[in-house]
């Protein structure tokens, strides 16, 4: 019944199944291989000695502890037998028959249980080849697990310790040894001995190979970060044995050497290889050449670090935490920095390695090898046939070879090598290879010369793969992040980037599954690697901009107020202020400095960033997994974030109480912020202009590339609705003798003082940080602004159309102007809405004119051009194309005499229902009705004439502009004569005004002189009137006596 349910599911079950049942059968047929072999071997009574036959006795031991590790991995799969009862359960009920190899795998699964007891028993045989294989290592293992103390002694890997020796080639009579992985040989020492464990007893070297290995490690790698405990193990198949204490009591010991010193002896070694490995590093830049004879030192060097790394890797993961302190390396990236670079001069100058080692197997290994091949007693024709081989081979080799960039290809002949040792290593071989060790050690070292000149990367990839921190990730994060925290390692960081490049060499082709899988971990942590890097150098970066920023603001002119008035003060003898107060640091203190020692903060940023460049700017770009990265790039895209965000953010606005950073102080800001930004390309080669130009480009328009607001955008909003709104509500005037606007005295001050940011220097601020493209912008919220005003003059036209008809026609008829002027609503509405589109053209006169100002200085000839093109317009011009000259004017900030935005905007509400002939006839009543609507301005306090600020409280001068713009614009729209409705509007308003003066009410007449000067601003402002005009129509007697009495009533009110 239970297995039912297993009935309805068995199509499912054996095809998610198979793959793992049938992996558990190659496990078995390898097994089943390994142990033919090892017969094989065993009968052939081969000799094994690692530092003779090296390649034949490195694979053998290779093999075995494969085998070893295979079958503890299987051990501790936990679902094994269900997997494999499963998949035979569902083959039996589909096929009628269990699998055929089922009972075997059954069997394997039960014997192997514990897997090291039953290899233990099945090596019992084996352990004669086993130990000689393994006690072979007895001149190699202690000559490598040495202290840094005696590596320091004897100045391992030091070039310049003899200076005489530094051109000989560094030679060994035991070439591969020397770099070979120490890790390797431990658990060939450790693996080898628990199964032959008998030698352990009989033989004291092997006893001492043993306990040597058990007391520099803890654990051991199975497989990546699948690790064993060694000394439990060890003990837990000892304790079983008889007669076995004395190798319990070993392992007890070994292992508390092992936890005491094992830590602190490794960390000691990988303090001296960070010294040994820069002194190399450095000294191979300055001379490349030293690569050729030098070459064994640079692999040693590698293999050293290396088994280092992996060993601090392993041991830190698995360690008791009471003795963490000596499994934390805060300086492991500067020895994984100094890998890369060696690494890299490998590959930098592996012609020149080539081109050495070619000289050096044609010429001297070729001719000693042939020596030794001649001297031998015996020498069988095979064996003959490839010992001349390997000599021809070597002597046809040439430098020209290397200069014409030929692929060289050694693997025939060293694969010819290893079967010659296994002819000559059996026992009953006619050229024994036991016997004439010389050719042993001569060929090991010729090989390694060929793999000097054809297998330069695998080399490195054998020496120096650290791909293994792909599956101990936490542990590389971390060691990323304690390397950023502590300075004197930024410099470094970039190791742990190029280590991601590794990651794909622990990839198999017999496992293709695993490389998205392996290769998306590449990607993802080196992207997170460089990401973080650029995110501390950024940070650096904002806090040495603040630091400058907070300077420059201390040169700005408001601080030097308190200065001249103490200074004024001590002139006038005057005591102020208390006693005692503290006098203020003048700027340019901090850079005072009494003693060298002392260190600002900006002194530490600067040194934290230099060391963080020099990470940034040391590879130009990496390729991990076919992807390629730019350490550069990350660096430029987060700066153009953080100076979009710091530019925004240094104008401080505050929507809630509308204030806002002055455009001049902003501009001090931005540009102690590009100071500082553009001494970041002496450290780093990226280029800072793209990033000026990328983010201020962007500033100019109205949102940035992530739809936020720029300054443009705040700046406009700002001064539109905050600024001229105050001036619409009468707190604020146009003094045009002051080019700015002004607070006037009122019951509720204002938050911000006008002037402080429409004077000219605020606005020549404004058009350096907005451009021309966020001047245009501005220029067109504010003529959005006055297209809403004519919009709504035209509303009240409409109203009085009838009644400004028939005073267009009988202006010459006072009595009836009188009469039908009563007959007018909202007179008042039409003059305030012309005199704020006067104030907003105001406005923007002084922002072009501080366009135009700013423009000169930064393109004076292109200015020259194009005033010279608005100049020189034909007047039978068409209109289109004088339109597209003043749009090109005012671009630049000239003033023309029809304002293209103006026109633009205004043409953009015409109406549906209206006809062109109506709007006509609405734009002309709307001059008339401006007209006839003056006098009643003489009524008004507010309308007098201030002659200190050219101009009247109320911005009434500002009609003027409003007048001639609004005309211009409106008749170009609607194809008029600009001079002849302006000419009608003079004769209306003349006419007008000139009834005033025969009034006798006083009220009415308060303020006539001031607004008979209106007439006079208006020819003045105007391109199109003229004063001979002005003279037919108003008597410039009555002009020049209202000047007289405006000017003769100022005197006497400031008196």
């Amino acid at each position: 019944q239970q297995l039912a349910q297993l009935q309805k599911e068995k199509s499912e079950i054996l095809k998610n199944l198979a793959l793992y049942y049938f992996t558990f059968v190659d496990v078995m047929e390898f097994k089943d291989h390994v142990c033919e072999l090892l017969n094989t071997i065993d009968v052939c009574q081969v000799f094994f000695d690692i530092t003779v036959n090296f390649d034949l006795t490195k694979n053998y031991l290779d093999l075995i502890i494969t085998y070893t590790t295979l079958m503890i991995l299987l051990s501790r799969i936990e679902e094994r037998k269900a997997i494999i009862g499963l998949y035979n359960y569902a083959h039996e009920m589909t096929h009628g028959a269990s699998d055929r190899e089922y009972p075997r795998l059954g069997q394997m699964i039960v014997d192997y249980e514990n897997p090291l007891k039953k290899m233990m028993e099945e090596f019992v045989p084996h352990s004669k080849s086993l130990s000689d294989a393994l006690i072979s290592l007895q001149m190699v293992y202690p000559r490598r697990n040495l202290s840094a103390d005696q590596w320091r002694n004897a100045q391992l890997l030091s070039l310049i310790s003899a200076p005489s020796t530094m051109l000989n080639p560094a030679q060994s009579d035991t070439m591969p040894c020397e770099y070979l992985s120490l890790d390797a040989m431990e658990k060939w020492i450790i693996f080898g001995f628990i199964l032959c464990h008998g030698i352990l007893n009989s033989d004291a070297t092997a006893l001492n190979l043993w306990k040597l290995a058990l007391q520099s490690s803890s654990c051991l790698a199975l497989f990546r970060d699948e690790v064993f405990h060694i000394h439990k193990a060890a003990e837990d198949l000892f304790v079983n044995i008889r007669g076995y204490n004395k190798r319990i009591n070993d392992i007890r010991e070994c292992k508390e050497a092992a936890v005491s010193h094992a830590g602190s002896m490794h960390r000691e070694r990988r303090k001296f290889l960070r010294s040994a490995l820069k002194e190399l590093a450095t000294v191979l830049s300055d001379q490349p050449g030293l690569l050729g004879p030098k070459a064994l030192f640079v692999f040693m060097a590698l293999s050293f670090a290396r088994d280092e790394i992996i060993w601090l890797l392993r041991h830190a993961d698995n360690m008791p935490k009471k003795s963490a302190d000596d499994f934390i390396d805060k300086h492991i990236a500067e020895l994984i920095f100094y890998m890369e670079e060696l690494r890299a001069h490998v590959r930098k100058y592996g012609p020149v390695m080539q081109r050495y080692y070619v000289q050096y197997l044609s010429g001297f290994d070729a001719v000693v090898l042939n020596e030794l091949v001649q001297n031998l007693s015996v020498c069988p024709e095979d064996e003959s046939i490839i010992m001349s081989s390997f000599v021809n081979t070597m002597t046809s080799l040439s430098v020209k070879q290397v200069e014409d960039g030929e692929v060289f290809d050694f693997r025939g002949m060293r694969l010819d090598w290893f079967r010659l040792q296994a002819y000559t290593s059996v026992s009953k071989a006619s050229l024994s290879l036991a016997d004439h060790r010389e050719l042993g050690k001569m060929m090991n070292t010729i090989i390694f010369h060929t793999k000097m000149v054809d297998s330069l990367v695998e080399m490195l990839v054998e020496t120096s793969d650290l791909s293994i921190f792909c599956f101990y990730s936490r542990a590389f994060e971390k060691m990323f992040q304690q390397c950023l925290e502590l300075p004197s390692q930024s410099r470094y960081s970039i190791a742990f980037p190029l280590l991601c490049t590794h990651f794909m060499s622990c990839t198999h082709e017999l496992c293709p599954e695993e490389r998205h899988h392996i290769g998306d971990r590449s990607l993802s942590l080196c992207n997170m690697f460089l990401d973080e890097m650029a995110k501390q150098a950024r940070n650096l970066i904002t806090d040495i901009c603040t630091e400058q920023c907070t300077l420059s603001d201390q040169l700005l002119p408001k601080h030097c107020a308190k200065t001249i008035s103490q200074a004024v003060n001590k002139k006038s003898k005057k005591q102020t202020g208390k006693k005692g107060e503290p006098e203020r640091e003048k700027p340019g203190v901090e850079s005072m400095r009494k003693n060298r020692l002392v260190v600002t903060n900006l002194d530490k940023l600067h040194t934290a960033l230099s060391e963080l460049c020099f990470s940034i700017n040391y590879v130009p770009n990496m390729v991990v997994w076919e992807h390629t990265f730019t350490p550069r790039e990350y660096l430029t895209s987060h700066l153009e974030i953080r100076f979009t965000k710091s530019i925004v953010g240094m104008t401080m606005y505050n929507q809630a109480t509308q204030e806002i950073a002055k455009p001049s102080e902003l501009l001090t800001s931005v540009r102690a912020y590009m100071t500082v930004l553009q001494s970041i390309e002496n450290y780093v080669q990226i280029d800072i202009t793209r990033v000026f130009n990328n983010v201020l480009l962007q500033q100019t328009q109205h949102l940035d590339s992530h739809g936020e607001p720029t300054i443009t955008s705040l700046y406009t909003n700002w001064y539109l609705e905050t600024l001229l709104r105050q001036v619409s509500n009468g707190h604020i005037a146009y003094f045009p003798a002051m080019k700015a606007f002004v607070n006037l005295p009122t019951e509720n001050e204002l938050t911000f003082n006008a002037e402080e940011y429409s004077d000219i220097s605020e606005m020549r601020a404004l058009s350096e940080l907005l451009g021309p493209y966020g001047m245009k912008f501005l220029s067109e919220s504010l003529m959005w602004h006055i297209s809403s005003q004519v919009a709504e003059l035209k509303k009240l036209v409409v109203e009085n159309v009838e009644v400004l008809t028939q005073m267009r026609t009988s202006f010459d008829k006072p009595d009836q102007m009188a009469a039908l002027f009563k007959r007018l609503s909202s007179v008042d509405s039409v003059l305030k809405r012309m005199t704020i589109i006067g104030v907003i053209l105001s406005f923007r006169s002084l922002a072009q004119e501080a366009l135009r100002d700013v423009l000169s200085y930064h393109i004076p000839f292109l200015v020259s051009s194009i005033e010279d093109f608005k100049d020189h317009i034909p007047r039978e011009t068409d209109m289109k194309v004088a339109m597209n000259v003043y749009e090109l004017s005012s671009a630049a900030g000239l003033p023309c005499e029809i304002d293209p935005a103006l026109v633009v905007a205004l043409s953009s509400q015409k109406s549906e229902n209206i006809s062109p002939e109506e709007e006509y006839k609405i734009a002309c009543l709307l001059m008339v009705f401006v007209a006839v609507s003056l006098p009643t301005l003489a009524s008004n306090v507010m309308s007098q004439y201030s002659p200190a600020i050219e101009g009247h409280c109320n911005n009434i001068h500002c009609l003027a502009k409003a007048i001639n713009q609004i005309a211009a614009a409106l008749f170009t729209i609607h194809k008029g004569s600009i001079e002849d409705r302006l000419k009608e509007f003079l004769a209306l308003a003349s006419s007008s005004l000139l009834k005033i003066g025969q009034e006798t009410d006083k009220t009415t007449t308060r303020n006539r002189e001031s607004v008979y000067l209106l007439l006079d601003m208006i020819v003045q402002e105007s391109p199109f009137l003229t004063m001979d005009l002005l003279e037919s129509c108003f008597p410039y007697v009555l002009l020049r006596n209202a000047y007289h009495a405006v000017y003769k009533q100022s005197v006497t009110s400031s008196a």
